[in-house]
């Protein structure tokens, strides 16, 4: 066994040399030496829950560490990169522009961000705003999403390879370059750098302080290190790329919104997380403020495009009925370097789940889910909302 996994493995078995008898244990003990277990099980290094039940929060554990080479504890405080979900900010504050009438779903996404953003395939075929935010829109990521150069024509001879063999519209097939043009339209309708439109829209009226799109703004010693797990020499490598600085030179706002990742580069904690979680499980209103338009959150919530028999997909938030069984959950996954995040809800029974997980063996899997995200969701279920 490798020294990091020795490591983890001791760190999820020491409670249970020193604990009395299950018999005689609470159950919020009994739960953390479950999540311990599914941690060691999975090669887990650090794994921060939230549970909120009845519009409350009931629950949030912060286990294994956030430094494993310095045996730092991880903390409640800690932040991460969490990769897909950031798409649903950008979304959020699209749509309160389409609920003030400024925009429209049906826009012309060339007409919104001032250059041809046309499937050369199928030439005659508009790309609207919704099919950006619905992954309908037949753009692709084979040529990589880190800049609207890509896709622009006017900038790279290749553009025609970001985009496939069938209509806008046609079907649902994930990309992230249509989220990072979606944060370029954002900013660029804002007139706005779109780390300033996030964080002023939807991260400030939450009362959400240290988290954002910009390094800059956040304070680094709470970043929490990322590992990626390698199944086959058993060991585990600490990521570089999840809080790299970002390069501010020549930005042109409307254009270089990429350079902050509106499509994964969101850093928060969980707790924070499960705040924004809230906040969409009750349309749009958090503590009795309204911060996003209930109709923005509905629209968001609403199945636009099927992915499977067990899958739909809305704007930025998925519909799963994979996860729980028995239960329609709301929300979304993330999947970066080191880390797998998730955030679901059920908007009308008012419970709800954050899980960051960070090393793991992503190649054991669950339906389709991280089996350590799958088994820590459910058993967070079992304890707290099935009882």
């Amino acid at each position: 066994m490798n020294k990091f996994k020795m490591c983890i493995t001791l760190l999820c078995a020491l409670p249970w040399l020193y604990h009395m008898p299950v018999s005689a244990q609470s159950n919020q003990e009994e739960l953390e030496d479950e999540l311990k277990m599914i941690m060691a099980e999975n090669n887990g290094i650090g794994m921060a829950v939230v549970v909120v039940k009845d519009n409350k929060l009931v629950y949030n554990k912060s286990l294994g560490y956030s430094d494993l080479e310095k045996k730092t504890p991880l903390k409640d405080d800690n932040i991460f990169r969490i990769a897909s979900i950031s798409k649903s900010f950008t979304t959020s504050c699209l749509l309160k522009l389409v609920e003030k009438g400024e925009i429209s779903l049906q826009d012309n996404v060339s007409d919104l961000i001032g250059f041809p953003v046309v499937n050369p395939n199928f030439p005659d075929k508009v790309i609207t705003l919704e099919m950006l935010l619905s992954h309908t829109s037949s753009m692709n990521d084979s040529q990589r999403y880190s800049s609207l150069d890509i896709i622009n024509p006017a900038k790279n001879p290749t553009y025609a390879k970001s985009y496939s063999d069938y209509p806008p519209g046609a079907k649902h097939v994930y990309c992230n370059m249509g989220y990072n043009l979606a944060g370029a339209i954002l900013e660029k309708l804002h007139g706005k750098r779109f780390d300033v439109v996030i964080r002023e829209q939807i991260l400030t009226p939450l009362g959400i302080q240290n988290a954002g799109f910009n390094i800059d703004s956040l304070d680094h010693s709470k970043f929490a290190s990322l590992y990626v797990f390698n199944s086959k020499t058993q060991d585990f490598t600490k990521s570089t790329r999840a809080y790299l600085r970002l390069d501010t030179k020549d930005y042109v706002i409307g254009y270089s919104g990429a350079r902050f990742s509106p499509t994964g580069g969101m850093k928060i904690s969980a707790l924070d997380l499960a705040t924004y979680m809230q906040m969409h499980m009750n349309y749009g209103i958090y503590q009795g403020h309204r911060i996003v338009p209930e109709l923005a959150s509905c629209l968001m919530q609403k199945p636009f495009a099927k992915v499977s028999d067990t899958r739909d997909y809305g704007l930025a938030i998925r519909i799963a009925r994979d996860l729980i069984a028995g239960e329609t959950m709301i929300g979304h996954t993330g999947s970066a370097s080191g880390l797998r995040s998730a955030m679901f809800f059920e908007p009308h029974k008012k419970f709800g789940f954050v899980v960051i997980i960070t090393g793991m063996d992503h190649t054991m899997q669950i339906d389709g889910y991280v089996a350590l995200q799958k088994q820590a969701i459910n058993t967070l279920y079992d304890h707290f909302i099935q009882k």
